[in-house]
């Protein structure tokens, strides 16, 4: 049986379902383009699903939440009262096999069994799971439990499910204590079922100031949007004097304070500007009180601060109340949880012994989410290190603190490890787990100005050259890359991109057979992935340029899983055109086809003929590549940019670039006007460029 669907369900609340139908949707994506999810029972069918809500934002689902929800608990509990099963099974049925007919899989997430009638001898998602012919994942809540608990617990689910035929995937013990974790992962685990043990994550549990805002309905008077994002440790109360309050703040307090001590205010916005202080998540203002617009002007004018301000309507002791009573969970704004939580789910996760359980059925189609979250996968399974020289950047914090969660690389930021930590805390950022340099104060300053020297002297550079050249991070950085100290760098967001191709083409060099570094960039279309080159480097290459830079696409798309189909593109197809600019082209194919015979390439040939099967068939009938390209190669850089970025924004493609490729090592350059994802896709990629 190809399974195209699979059931999630837990014996009890918070045993984090939501986590492993997380990280199971973001495994499927890679591999799967119409993924629906499903709810056969939820609490309350009057309310949108707190957990169908997160699924659909977070993944971009195509579907209403009405159609991921089968039942209400109150009406399954009723029917179930009167004895009518029967009648429940052939309404999720029905509502299931809709999305069956629609999407290439269906993942269900069942209600926690507590939630149901107590006195349901039986699990009834064990019942839907084997009418929905769904293979099941079970998930059991290590928290407060002993090992001996918990061993038999995992060996009642395997019973369970055993006796009632259904077809069991896998097991995750979730929220294991860090003793458990220990016990459980160092034993040799029955392979005849994987069984996966998920560490508890403290921070999970911590209401971000974002929940508060939403739950207690609080105004916003101070901070951006993202510094919402920030954990609570602890509500603390705030109205003693300055020296006492002083001693008693401690890291990730919510300070809760009458809206008119501008005091307390102010001495608890620059403490955290202090690399002395803990850094606060955010500040609360009581008794609907909001300080007057000097101090709001004052206050806005001080870099760094980024602290969230929120005030309410109620008193400081209502509000503390209130604080208290708000529970965690996910949002799908929340990046840094939920990057915390796929992190250790895939740190848990054997994927291979999973997918050999899991039979899906197989798709062609790749859409941009697929690709991006196949980078994480491969990204995951040889972690290299990428060193970042630009540190001081918001940007590079934000994308460095993801990919950290996520687990997929080894992070190497350049600069005064105290300053990028402090700005770091400043930020809410934890990059506790990256590796900190600061080149002025590393010993492999002088071996790398030798090594430089050494490369370069040949070319009139001197030792007082050497010296200066070495003093800039990227020189450094890429100097790490060729000594083996980084597998990979990733700039630019700050610097030019002959600041990060010239150090490259000046240590690293390029590979045996090509001269010349070119660039890639992945067009993400709406059902497959494409490659563009070269659209950012090489401004009028010649023949022999273009040939290089067709084989070094083809090796690029091998390495990304892309079968190279190579179109060679001029403005006429096959032999009816003429000139100097078509003749280029021509002579580049015939290089590729003489030194990579193996190679499926076909040029000169028009856009519309290397992509349209139905203009294929009129203009080059025969062709392996006519009507199915998926490199395409640009005669010069003024089409290759100009196309790239009309097909960008004229089909909201999302374009992964530019990508550097010829050169022995992977180094990266990104546009100074990048965003965090741009950042976070290009080290990834980076990364699995270095697995080679």
């Amino acid at each position: 049986m190809n399974a195209k669907s699979l059931y999630i369900a837990s014996l009890e609340p918070n045993s984090g379902s939501l986590i492993v139908s997380m990280g199971i949707m973001e495994l499927l994506k890679s591999r799967i383009a119409k993924i629906a999810f499903f709810r056969p029972v939820v609490p309350d069918a009057s309310i949108c699903d707190g957990d169908i809500d997160f699924m659909i934002h977070h993944f971009n689902l195509d579907q209403s939440p009405q159609s991921c929800m089968g039942l209400g608990l109150d009406e399954v509990e009723s029917l179930l009262s009167q004895g009518k099963e029967s009648v429940i099974l052939e309404h999720l049925l029905e509502k299931y096999h809709i999305l069956e007919s629609h999407y290439d899989f269906v993942l269900i997430q069942g209600l926690d069994q507590a939630a149901f009638a107590k006195t349901l001898p039986y699990n009834f998602n064990h019942i839907i799971a084997k009418n929905l012919q769904a293979p099941y994942i079970s998930v059991i809540n290590g928290k407060h439990k002993t090992y001996e608990q918990l061993s038999n617990e995992i060996d009642l689910e395997r019973v369970s499910l055993k006796n009632e035929h259904e077809e069991h995937i896998a097991i995750f013990v979730n929220r294991l204590d860090e003793k458990n974790y220990h016990y459980f992962t160092d034993e040799a685990c029955d392979q005849t079922l994987p069984t996966f043990f998920m560490a508890e994550i403290d921070e999970l549990d911590r209401v971000s100031v974002a929940e508060v805002k939403d739950a207690l309905q609080c105004q916003q008077i101070a901070g951006e949007t993202k510094d919402l994002d920030r954990l609570i440790l602890r509500p603390k109360i705030a109205a003693m004097n300055i020296e006492h309050l002083l001693e008693r703040l401690e890291e990730n307090d919510f300070i809760i304070v009458p809206g008119d001590r501008l005091d307390i205010i102010l001495t608890v916005l620059y403490s955290n500007t202090s690399k002395d202080f803990p850094s606060i998540a955010g500040i609360l203002l009581t008794g609907g009180i909001t300080p007057p617009k000097s101090f709001l002007k004052l206050i806005g004018g001080v870099d760094f601060l980024n602290i969230p301000i929120l005030t309410t309507l109620n008193d400081t002791y209502k509000s503390t109340q209130n604080v208290d009573a708000i529970s965690a969970r996910l949002h799908p704004n929340q990046s840094r949880k939920i990057a915390l939580a796929m992190g250790e789910f895939m740190n848990a996760i054997d994927i291979e012994s999973f997918q050999e359980r899991l039979r899906t059925a197989h798709s062609e189609i790749v859409t941009p989410a697929m690709f991006e979250y196949s980078l994480y996968q491969r990204a995951a399974q040889n972690r290299k290190r990428i060193v970042l020289p630009e540190s001081e950047d918001e940007r590079i914090l934000r994308a460095a603190e993801i990919l950290i969660q996520r687990n997929v690389v080894e992070l190497i930021l350049l600069g005064e490890p105290e300053t990028i930590l402090h700005r770091a805390s400043t930020l809410g950022i934890d990059i506790s787990k990256a590796t900190i340099i600061d080149p002025n104060d590393s010993p492999l300053m002088q071996p790398y100005v030798e090594i430089f020297y050494a490369i370069r002297q040949h070319k009139g550079l001197t030792m007082t050259n050497a010296i200066d050249a070495m003093s800039h991070r990227t020189y450094f950085a890429t100097m790490m890359v060729h000594n083996g100290d980084a597998d990979g760098m990733v700039s630019g967001a700050l610097h030019t991109t002959q600041d990060t191709v010239l150090p490259a083409l000046q240590i690293i060099k390029t590979l045996p057979n090509i001269s010349l570094v070119s660039s890639l960039f992945f067009m993400c279309m709406d059902t497959k992935v494409l490659v563009y080159a070269d659209c950012a480097i090489n401004q009028d290459p010649t023949a022999q340029q273009l040939a290089q830079i067709a084989i070094a696409s083809a090796l690029s798309a091998t390495a990304f899983a892309i079968e190279p189909r190579i179109a060679m593109l001029s403005y006429s197809t096959g032999s009816s055109g003429h000139g100097d600019d078509v003749d280029k082209v021509r002579e580049a194919t015939r290089i590729v086809k003489e030194r990579h015979p193996e190679l499926l390439i076909e040029g000169p040939i028009q856009y519309d003929a290397a992509i349209d099967p139905d203009v294929a068939h009129l203009k080059l009938p025969n062709s392996p590549v006519a009507g199915q390209a998926t490199i395409f190669i640009f005669p010069d850089l003024n089409t290759g940019n100009n196309t790239y970025k009309a097909v960008q924004r004229s089909s909201g493609a999302i374009a992964i670039g530019p990508i550097l490729q010829g050169l022995k090592k992977p180094v990266n350059d990104l546009s100074r006007g990048c965003e965090i994802a741009d950042i976070v896709n290009t080290v990834l990629i980076t990364a699995i460029q270095a697995q080679g």
